[in-house]
């Protein structure tokens, strides 16, 4: 059986809608041979490319029509394939969690890998390398979102209303890992203050 076909074949057996990534198919041939297949399959219409090797097996809508995985969805593909950890950057995170109504300009995320940009789709993304992995604990939970969030805050922006919206929005399970994570001591101490602030 030609690479091709045998590529032709497990992408049949994929879910519509999830994405992704060039290495499903190492088994079946040479990266160039697996790259050249999956160009072709592109090309007819078959899959498309998320962004650089990562594709997926359209989702159709009868109300919107094609429908694409969320960039998250992508991200969380990209991280498995190669062994890094992505964070939501803390400007969208005290967005999410309702601290601010500003919109970053970019979709920024933190990795353990190299700093880079990708585009998604029509969307850019920016990962920014860090060093630091008590920034990445809990990746891609509620409670990393929170995380992201107190350390974007900063020591003199984490008052106990802010916590207390923080509890809020990710409610007490997540909290309770929150409180678990290794974190610095203003934001340890910051978190057992605000024990007691309204549920």
């Amino acid at each position: 059986m030609s690479t091709a076909t045998a590529i032709r074949i497990h992408i049949q057996r994929l879910p519509k809608g999830r994405p992704f990534t060039t290495s499903c198919f190492t088994s079946h041939g040479s990266r160039g041979a697996v790259d050249r297949a999956l160009s072709r399959i592109v090309h007819e219409g078959e899959i498309e490319r998320l962004c650089y090797g990562v594709f997926v097996r359209p989702r159709e809508s009868r109300f919107v029509g094609t429908v694409l995985p969320a960039v998250e969805e992508v991200l969380s593909t990209i991280a498995a394939a190669n062994g890094e950890t992505i964070q939501i950057h803390g400007a969208e995170a005290v967005r999410r969690l309702g601290l601010t109504t500003q919109v970053p300009t970019a979709l920024l995320y933190h990795t353990s890998a190299s700093s880079r940009t990708i585009h998604i789709a029509s969307t850019t993304v920016k990962l920014i390398h860090t060093s630091n992995w008590r920034r990445l604990q809990f990746a891609g939970e509620a409670a990393g979102l929170a995380l992201a969030a107190l350390w974007y805050l900063g020591k003199d922006n984490v008052t106990p209303k802010a916590i207390g919206k923080i509890r809020s929005a990710i409610g007490k399970k997540e909290f309770k890992k929150l409180r678990s994570a290794n974190v610095p001591a203003w934001m340890a101490a910051a978190l057992v203050r605000a024990k007691g602030c309204a549920r």
